[in-house]
């Protein structure tokens, strides 16, 4: 029998996604299809919160959890819940390949999270060489999965993958992402309190990167629409939305960042592909992707997913003039997070 909790969990995930066929449950098993997802980093402050998200997930029938160390533990925790995955552990890089062979979906939150006082630079030099690394092992040994990023920074990190991709001959850019879903569940969370609307029911697109004033929240889409919000109501969400990472920082006092959200966040935009490659329709998520619906070479907006990865890169809809305005402004600092990863992959 399924526990409250458990169906309390699902029904977080189902009102957390922006698509319109969230997953009917319950299911039995044996309809849904065999999809393997490996976690790359399932050891971290957000890979084992997201290894329990989706293990509790009936959509995954192989959970593969990898880190560096300390993966055999967290795969024998989660593996003893009643749940329709199967759990394996792998530790250290000789265990990389098997942890990949046969993956549908590669979600990578492996990296070192952003500490106070820590440069952006900083966090660059060390999380850009890892994601490289991981990026080769999949071109190798699951060159056909969707590749959800989640490290940070992720206006570069996501470049970096592409560039790996390109040099081993398997990039697809329908099937590499970057996971900014973090920034639509604030921005829904942030509007819903103010506009005094019910969450559940709140739907914001996020749109641009995924940092900074790179973040753009398009607070005029927002549904259920609100006329009590000011122009500074909306200037002070859509600041709040782009520091939000800033603000658990502090709140932790140095010791984490956003993990368990981000790992909620990651596990509804996991489903969201997985739902896609089964063919359920009009699954429509906000990430960071190749797109040309700007100058620049990767933009996160709305994309709607399928059985191939992306299906469609829709376009950004009517902006307001301050939504306008912030567009133009993050164009010059997304370019040259962009140029720092490309540059990053092809000198090292």
């Amino acid at each position: 029998m399924r526990t409250a909790l458990l169906r309390s969990v699902e029904t977080a995930l189902r009102r957390g996604s922006s698509s319109s066929h969230f997953l009917r449950r319950p299911f039995s098993s044996g309809s849904l299809p065999d999809r393997k997802v490996a976690i790359l980093g399932a050891a971290g402050g957000i890979g084992q919160p997201l290894s329990l998200l989706l293990k509790l997930n009936p959509l995954v029938s192989s959970l593969s959890l990898y880190d560096i160390a300390g993966t055999p533990g967290v795969a024998a925790d989660v593996s003893h819940i009643n749940t329709r995955a199967e759990v394996a552990g792998y530790a250290g890089e000789d265990q990389l390949g098997k942890a990949l062979e046969g993956s549908d979906v590669v979600i990578i939150p492996a990296g070192v999270p952003r500490k106070p006082g820590m440069t952006r630079d900083d966090l660059f030099n060390i999380n850009a060489g890892i994601v490289k690394s991981l990026a080769t092992a999949i071109a190798k040994y699951c060159p056909n999965a969707l590749v959800n990023i989640i490290s940070n920074p992720v206006n570069s990190t996501v470049p970096i993958a592409a560039e790996v991709f390109k040099k081993a001959g398997t990039y697809d850019e329908k099937k590499l992402f970057g996971v900014t879903t973090l920034d639509v569940l604030r921005a829904k969370t942030f509007y819903a309190a103010k506009a005094k609307v019910p969450v559940e029911e709140v739907n914001v697109p996020v749109v641009g990167g995924h940092a900074g004033i790179t973040i753009l929240p398009l607070f005029s889409q927002a549904t259920p629409a609100s006329n009590s919000l000011s122009h500074e109501d909306v200037k002070a969400l859509t600041k709040r939305t782009q520091d939000g990472g800033t603000e658990v920082v502090e709140a932790k006092a140095g010791k984490g960042s956003a993990t368990l959200s981000m790992a909620y966040a990651g596990a509804i935009f996991a489903e969201a592909c997985l739902k896609g490659l089964n063919g359920v329709p009009d699954i429509i998520e906000c990430s960071f992707v190749q797109s040309n619906i700007t100058e620049l070479p990767f933009f996160a907006s709305k994309v709607r997913l399928g059985k191939n990865g992306v299906e469609e890169v829709l376009g950004l809809g009517p902006l307001s003039d301050f939504e306008k305005q912030g567009l133009e402004s993050l164009k010059s600092e997304l370019k040259s997070s962009i140029e720092k990863g490309i540059k990053f992959a092809s000198e090292n």
